[in-house]
């Protein structure tokens, strides 16, 4: 007898790989590389280091966005240079791909679930809270301390031993 979930085994996918089908919607909207008509080229067309495949790189791309890892961070034995994973995110960011991307995404979501862009509002703010000490009280590792900051009466404060002088001048 068959247990229910064997006809349902599939492999775990993580989160910043690539699959088939989404490889498929993506590949179109990736920028060729051209040559670059200023730069003159000490090597034949076609000689030297072939370029890292554009799906490997866009499996970088989503595994520095999806962990939060820095671009050194890289798994080296899986994606390569980390400096030439962020050197082709920078040239397709250039090339406005993730906008791209980003459109592509927002209007196949559009087409299944459908957006309602009348109601749609974006708020938001990037700047300090000019209330914020009146209402959340003094900082949380200076509340087990015995004494305020201030200088108290009962305590003597701090007065260097020699009376200040300039550089310039003698003993």
């Amino acid at each position: 007898m068959r247990h229910w979930s064997e006809g349902l085994a599939r492999k775990r996918v993580e989160s910043w790989e690539v699959t088939d089908a989404f490889w498929q919607r993506v590949e179109p909207l990736i920028p060729q590389r051209a040559p670059s008509p200023e730069k003159k080229y000490l090597r034949r067309p076609g000689a030297g280091r072939p370029p890292k495949p554009a799906r490997q790189v866009f499996e970088g791309i989503v595994y520095v966005l999806r962990t939060g890892c820095q671009w050194k961070a890289l798994p080296k034995e899986r994606f390569g240079s980390a400096s030439a994973i962020h050197k082709r995110f920078l040239e397709w960011e250039a090339a406005g791909f993730f906008e791209a991307l980003w459109a592509a995404g927002l209007s196949e979501y559009d087409e299944m679930e459908g957006i309602a862009w009348r109601w749609q509002s974006v708020d938001g703010a990037m700047m300090k809270a000019p209330l914020a000490q009146e209402a959340v009280g003094p900082n949380p590792t200076d509340r087990g301390k015995k004494w305020k900051q201030t200088p108290s009466s009962g305590r003597r404060s701090w007065r260097p031993v020699v009376a200040h002088r300039h550089r310039g001048q003698r003993q």
